[in-house]
């Protein structure tokens, strides 16, 4: 059995041998161009020693037979007998064997290393002579490369000192039209500042003009003032008592502080009479009656209603005068029966209480007769329905005769052919004593309504 797989051992090396011999008949060609160390003389020699030392103690075969077997038998006997004499030499051959199998082993391992080496070399000399055929073409086109490069450098430098020269020339051309610019820029500024200092002076001087004449009408205002005291004192009471429910024409009274006193200022009366620019809107010929400081002119000037006053004292005459509007000295009732001017509104207020009770409805068919049909009649007048008043305004005014209560005026005014009345409360008492807001909403409206009222009616 021993036998039998040494055999089979030598033959699976055989094959192998073969196999290498096959592909190395010469053992060149490991490393390329490199020569190796042909070996295979050494392998054949380890091959014959070793089919030598398979055979050490081997019987030949004979052919089958008794003399043979017996033949065959006596040599394994002998062969068993000298088998401790042989045993020596036999692992003395396997030893060598062993010893040219390293050497055969180290032998191919340093073949190896050799290829290898060789080929490191061949990659390296490729890449060396890649670079080598590199540097060569490089110098090969190195001068054509300068000569372009040159041509390029001059050709760029020639194109940048032309967009040198484009840009200094735009902006020169840049600049001028800037500068061009500016300067009408400048001119334009100069003239509107010219046209604005022009204007501005214009509205200064005007501003002054208009200060200057409001300063001549206060000024003609004080002195009249003055002269109308001196007057006043000089004047004698007149002899005999007043008729009643007649203002007298002349007495030692300032009626303009006194209506600024207890009435208000100019500012605060134009601020109530307000609804009678709404009221007479569209009229192109309104008379005041009994106009006074002008207040309610002035509200129609304001709202562009054309209008006119008529007045008995000729003080209040003269203070509408320097205000710019239009009034007249004259008795209320000599006015509306010797004039044959129609009015499309007719209005006075604060007067009838001044009037004797007789001669209010006197001077209601007198309006009526001058105003035109359709034409608008407002008489305004303190409010005896509301008790506030005699507790307060009314009677602080000396020429007061007695109240006209609402329902009297309105009949007076349908007497005298007007119709489409209306009574209008104005200036509720709360607002001058706040605490009427203590009584209850329906005493106060039934007894402390409006300190006024104003009644409208139409011509029919």
């Amino acid at each position: 059995m021993a036998n039998e797989s040494a055999e089979e051992l030598t033959a699976l090396i055989r094959e192998i041998q073969e196999r290498v011999r096959a592909r190395h008949p010469n053992g060149a060609g490991l490393a390329g161009e490199i020569r190796l160390a042909d070996l295979m003389p050494l392998l054949e020699a380890r091959d014959a020693a070793e089919a030598k030392v398979a055979s050490i103690g081997m019987v030949n075969p004979r052919r089958p037979g008794l003399g043979n077997s017996v033949i065959q038998l006596f040599k394994r006997l002998v062969a068993r007998a000298l088998d401790w004499h042989v045993r020596e030499q036999v692992e003395f051959n396997r030893g060598i064997i062993a010893c040219v199998q390293a050497a055969l082993d180290a032998l191919n391992q340093q073949n190896r290393a050799i290829h290898e080496i060789g080929v490191r070399a061949l990659d390296r000399a490729s890449a060396l002579e890649a670079e080598a055929r590199e540097l060569r073409d490089i110098r090969a086109h190195w001068a054509q490369w300068r000569q372009e490069w040159e041509a390029k450098l001059s050709h760029n430098e020639i194109l940048f000192l032309r967009n040198m020269a484009e840009s200094q020339a735009a902006f020169q051309h840049r600049a001028a039209l800037l500068e061009e610019a500016y300067r009408d820029l400048a001119k334009t500024q100069h003239s509107e500042f010219e046209k604005a200092l022009s204007v501005a002076t214009l509205e200064l001087q005007k501003r002054m003009w208009d200060d200057f004449l409001r300063m001549r009408a206060d000024y003609d205002a004080v002195i009249h003032r003055e002269l109308r005291t001196l007057r006043q004192r000089g004047v004698a009471p007149a002899g005999g008592a007043p008729v009643p429910g007649e203002t007298p024409t002349a007495a030692p009274v300032d009626w303009l502080a006194f209506a600024g006193r207890f009435r208000g200022s100019e500012e605060h009366v134009r601020e109530k009479q307000q609804i009678y620019a709404e009221r007479f809107a569209g009229c192109n010929n309104v008379l005041d009656l009994g106009c006074g400081r002008g207040e309610l002119l002035e509200v129609l000037r304001e709202a562009g209603i054309p209008a006119r006053g008529v007045d008995a004292n000729p003080e209040c005459a003269a203070v509408c005068a320097a205000n710019g509007l239009h009034a007249e000295t004259a008795d209320l009732f000599t006015f509306l029966a010797g004039t044959r001017e129609e009015f499309d509104g007719i209005v006075s207020t604060q007067v009838v209480e001044h009037l004797a009770p007789l001669h209010v409805p006197e001077l209601v068919r007198l309006a009526s007769e001058r105003l035109k049909p359709g034409g608008l009649l407002a008489i305004e007048t303190p409010n005896p329905e509301c008790l506030a008043i005699f507790a307060t305004h009314f009677w602080i005014d000396p020429t007061h005769t007695r109240p006209v209560p609402a329902p009297l005026l309105s009949f007076w005014m349908e007497e005298a052919g007007l119709g489409a009345i209306q009574m209008v409360p104005l200036n509720p008492a709360v607002d001058s004593i706040p605490a009427l807001q203590n009584v209850p909403d329906d005493i106060r409206s039934a007894l402390f309504g409006g300190l006024d009222y104003a009644i409208f009616a139409r011509k029919l």
